[in-house]
């Protein structure tokens, strides 16, 4: 005879190795290195900067002219 298996035990592994499977999928498709995060961050500061030094307001009021 066979050995025993508890289906609800057997079906909640195979669930976790799915997972599993698609998050190491997912981490290759999606994943950014903390350097490569730290460098956008940086560069997106800098555009910002650079809009913002650029910006016209009026002096009066202080709003952006348009």
């Amino acid at each position: 005879m066979g050995e025993v298996i508890n289906l609800r035990r057997a079906r909640k592994q195979r669930a976790r190795a799915e997972a599993s499977a698609r998050a190491e999928q997912n981490r290759q498709l999606f994943g950014r290195t903390a350097a490569e995060k730290t460098r956008d961050a940086a560069e997106h500061a800098q555009i910002e900067a650079t809009l913002d030094g650029a910006r016209l307001e009026t002096r009066e009021s202080g709003k952006p002219v348009q």
